[in-house]
C-alpha cells in the first residue's frame, strides 16, 4: 500500500525527529602509542630527565652487548648541544627574524624592565656596603635572561662500545618496534621495561622529528650494518630511511647510536655525572669516557673513568620459573610453548625443583581426574586452576642463586676505593635467598672518609647492578640506614663521619615500587632484613678497624704525655740524687745505703751521671714500654682474628689459559 504522506510532510517529520548520539568507535592503541601519550613511566617526565634516561639506556644496553661476549667493557658516551641555528639548518628550516616581540612568551615591558634592574642595583648596593664592613658577601646570581616556553635546548647523544653488535636483518625491529627484545627472558637484567633506545627514538620523534642512526658489526663480520630510521608510533613498526651494508676496514665490532632530542642539561648535569660515577663503582672492570660539547668551551666536560680490574662477573643464566612464583596467566603460556606432550614431563622440565618423584606425587595429589599421561591440551580450565591452587599450597625447595651475577664483593670493594678513596671500606656479600619463589643476593659495602663525600649517611642504591638517582626516601636501603642501624654501637658518628653505604641488590626480578620503577619497597621481610644484615656485617668489620685506630690513637696519645713530662721528671729525679749524695758527703753519721745505691750517688756527685742522661735514659724506656705493648696487643689480636675466607676456583673454560683464585680482598692470577 503506498503511503499518503507528501515529500514535503515527511522531510518536516525528520527535521523534528531528536539527534541520536553517535555510535561508540572501538579503538585500539599500539604499545608505541601506549608509551609515547605515558612517557614518564619509562623516565621521560620532562627534557632533562629525558636526556638521562637516554644517557643511561644507551648505557646499559653497551654494558649488556660487551659483556655478553665476555669482553671487557669500553663505552664512550658524547652529549653534543646543537644550538637553534644549527638545528634549524639541520632539519631544512631557515631562520626569520621576530617581527611583533608582543606575541612571545619572554617579552618585558620597559616597566618590568626598570623594576628588575632597580632591584639588581639594590643587591649590588648592599653587597658593597656589606663588603666595606668586612662582612662575608655572598656571591652575585648571574642575571638570567627571560626563558619562554618555546625556547628549547637539543642534544645530540652518542654512544659507542665494543659489544656483541646486532645481525643487519634485525636491526630495523630491535629499535623500531616496542616490547620487542632479547631481554624477555626469566634472567637477571639490567633493563625495567625492555624498551632500551626505543624510547628514546620515541622521544626524538615527539621532540625533534629526527631518526635515529645505528651502526653496527659482529665479531669477524666483513661489514658494517648502518641503518637510519624512526618508528611509526601509530602503527609501532620501524620506518627505515637507510639500511645498507658498508666496508669495515679497521673490523671494528660492537655498535654506535646517535639520536637527537631535546633536553636540559643545565638542571641533570649533576644526575647525569653521578650516574657514571656509579656506574663506575659497580662495574670496575669498565672502562667509561664521557664527553659534554658544547659552543661555548667553558662548558665542555671531559672525564675519564678508567679500568680497574679485568675480573668480570659470570654471564646471568636464564632460568626455568619456580612453581610458587608462577600464576594462572603463565601456567597457560607455558602449557602453549611447551614442546612436552604430557603433565609429568611438563612439570619436571619447565619448573625449577621438581623431580620425576615430586611431580608423580603432585599429580596424585591433583585428584582423579590427573594422571601423569595425560595430555596437556586436555586439561580444562577448571583443572588448570586446580595446578595453580596446588603449587601455591605445596612446598618447594627455594631455588638456588646460581643463575644470577652479582658484582662480587672483590669488585665492590674495588669501585668504591677507585672512587672514593676511603679511609676505611668494609664489604660483605651474602648468600642466596628468595622472596615468592625468586631467588636475590644483596652485597653491601660501608665506607668512612673519602673525596667528594659529605658529612652523614651517603647512600648509593643498585638494582641488579645499574644506579637507582631517584626517589631514595622510600627504598629499603635509605629506611635501613636511617632507621634499623644502631651507628653508634660500632663506634661510627652517624652526623659527623663521612659514610657512604653502598647496597647492590641482583634478582631475576626486582621488586620496584612506583611508575619509574625508581626505588624497591621496603614491604618485602625477606629483603629488608637481608639488607639490615649486610650493613651490619659491613659495620662489625669496621668497628673492628676503628677501634683497633683508636687504641692505636691512645696509645700514640700515651706516649706523647709520657715524653712530655721527661724533662721536669728527670729534673726532679737529679735534684733528689744531688741533694742525697751531699748530705752523704757532709754528714757526721754515715747514712746506711746499700752499696748499689752508694755507688749511684757517687757517680751523681762525680757528675758521671747527669740530667741529660737521666733524660736519654727515661726516654729509651717509654720507647721500650710502648714497644712491648704494641708487641703484645699485636700477639692477643693475632691470636682471636677470625680466619681467612675461603678462596674459590672458577671453573675454567677450555679456551682459558688462567686461573683466578677469589678472596674477597684480592683475586690471585695463575697463567699456565
Amino acid at each position: 500500500m503506498a503511503s499518503s504522506e507528501s515529500p514535503t510532510e515527511r522531510k518536516k517529520t525528520k527535521s523534528k525527529t531528536p539527534r541520536k548520539p553517535k555510535e561508540t568507535v572501538l579503538k585500539q592503541k599500539s604499545p608505541a602509542e601506549f608509551f609515547a601519550e605515558n612517557k614518564n613511566i619509562a623516565g621521560f617526565d620532562n627534557p632533562g630527565k629525558s636526556l638521562y634516561t637516554t644517557v643511561r639506556e644507551l648505557v646499559e644496553n653497551s654494558l649488556d652487548s660487551a659483556e655478553s661476549i665476555s669482553e671487557l667493557p669500553v663505552v664512550e658516551i658524547t652529549i653534543e648541544e646543537i644550538n637553534k641555528s644549527k638545528f634549524n639548518s639541520m632539519i631544512g628550516l631557515i631562520d626569520c627574524e621576530r617581527v611583533d616581540e608582543e606575541l612571545y612568551d619572554d617579552y618585558e615591558t620597559e616597566k618590568a624592565r626598570e623594576k628588575r634592574l632597580a632591584k639588581e642595583a639594590r643587591a649590588q648596593e648592599i653587597q658593597a656596603k656589606n663588603a666595606a664592613l668586612g662582612k662575608k658577601v655572598k656571591e652575585t646570581p648571574a642575571s638570567k635572561g627571560i626563558r619562554g616556553r618555546g625556547e628549547t635546548s637539543f642534544y645530540r647523544v652518542i654512544c659507542k662500545d665494543n659489544g656483541k653488535g646486532m645481525p643487519h636483518d634485525d636491526i630495523p625491529n630491535m629499535f623500531g618496534r616496542v616490547l620487542s627484545g632479547t631481554k624477555y627472558g626469566l634472567k637477571q637484567t639490567r633493563g625495567k621495561f625492555g624498551l632500551g633506545a626505543k624510547m628514546a627514538l620515541i622521544w626524538s620523534k615527539m621532540s625533534t622529528g629526527l631518526p635515529i642512526e645505528i651502526s653496527s658489526s659482529m665479531r669477524n663480520q666483513s661489514y658494517m650494518s648502518f641503518c637510519r630510521l624512526d618508528i611509526d608510533i601509530h602503527k609501532n613498526i620501524p620506518h627505515v630511511h637507510v639500511h645498507e651494508k658498508r666496508e669495515n676496514k679497521e673490523h671494528w665490532h660492537g655498535a654506535e647510536i646517535q639520536v637527537v632530542i631535546e633536553g636540559n642539561w643545565t638542571t641533570y648535569r649533576s644526575k647525569i655525572l653521578h650516574y657514571m660515577r656509579q656506574m663506575a663503582v659497580i662495574t670496575p672492570y669498565a672502562q667509561f669516557l664521557f664527553k659534554f660539547v658544547s659552543d661555548a668551551p667553558d662548558k665542555n666536560v671531559t672525564i675519564r673513568f678508567s679500568r680497574r680490574t679485568d675480573v668480570m662477573p659470570p654471564v646471568p643464566l636464564e632460568t626455568k620459573h619456580h612453581p610458587s612464583s608462577v600464576d594462572l596467566l603463565l601456567i597457560k603460556r607455558l602449557i602453549t610453548e611447551t614442546s612436552k606432550q604430557n603433565l609429568l614431563q611438563f612439570l619436571q622440565h619447565e619448573f625449577v625443583n621438581i623431580s620425576k618423584s615430586y611431580a608423580e606425587r603432585l599429580i596424585g595429589e591433583m585428584g582423579p581426574d590427573f594422571s601423569p599421561k595425560m595430555a596437556l591440551k586436555s586439561l580444562t580450565p577448571q583443572q588448570l586452576v586446580r595446578i595453580h591452587q596446588l603449587f601455591r599450597q605445596a612446598k618447594f625447595d627455594d631455588p638456588n642463586g646460581h643463575c644470577l651475577s652479582p658484582a662480587g664483593e672483590y669488585n665492590l670493594r674495588l669501585g668504591i676505593i677507585k672512587e672514593l678513596h676511603p679511609d676505611m671500606v668494609a664489604t660483605y656479600s651474602g648468600s642466596a635467598q628468595v622472596f615468592e619463589g625468586h631467588p636475590f643476593i644483596v652485597e653491601a659495602g660501608v665506607s668512612i672518609g673519602g673525596k667528594n663525600v659529605k658529612q652523614g649517611l651517603n647512600i648509593f642504591r643498585f638494582a641488579n647492578r645499574i644506579p637507582l638517582l631517584f626517589e631514595q626516601g622510600a627504598d629499603v636501603v635509605t629506611r635501613t640506614a636511617l632507621k634499623r642501624i644502631n651507628w653508634s654501637s660500632y663506634k661510627i658518628n652517624q652526623l659527623q663521619d663521612k659514610i657512604g653505604i653502598f647496597v647492590s641488590i641482583v634478582s631475576t626480578k626486582i621488586p620496584f615500587k612506583g611508575t619509574g620503577k625508581e626505588y624497591i619497597g621496603d614491604d618485602i621481610t625477606e629483603i629488608a632484613s637481608a639488607v639490615k644484615y649486610s650493613i651490619q656485617q659491613c659495620c662489625s668489620q669496621l668497628k673492628s678497624k676503628i677501634v683497633k685506630k683508636m687504641q692505636a690513637r691512645e696509645q700514640q696519645e700515651r706516649k706523647r704525655n709520657l715524653n712530655k713530662y721527661i724533662p721536669d721528671a728527670t729534673g726532679a729525679v737529679y735534684n733528689v740524687l744531688k741533694d742525697m749524695a751531699e748530705t752523704q758527703l757532709h754528714a757526721s753519721k754515715k747514712f746506711r745505703y746499700g752499696d748499689d745505691d752508694v755507688e749511684l750517688l757517687r757517680k751523681v756527685s762525680e757528675n758521671l751521671i747527669t740530667k741529660e742522661t737521666l733524660s736519654e735514659k727515661l726516654a729509651k724506656h717509654v720507647e721500650q714500654v710502648d714497644y712491648e705493648m704494641a708487641l703484645e696487643y699485636a700477639t692477643q689480636s693475632g691470636v682471636s682474628e677470625e680466619p681467612r675466607e675461603t678462596i674459590y676456583i672458577q671453573p675454567l673454560e677450555t679456551d682459558n689459559k688462567i686461573v683466578d683464585l677469589h678472596s674477597p680482598f684480592f683475586v690471585f692470577r695463575m697463567f699456565r
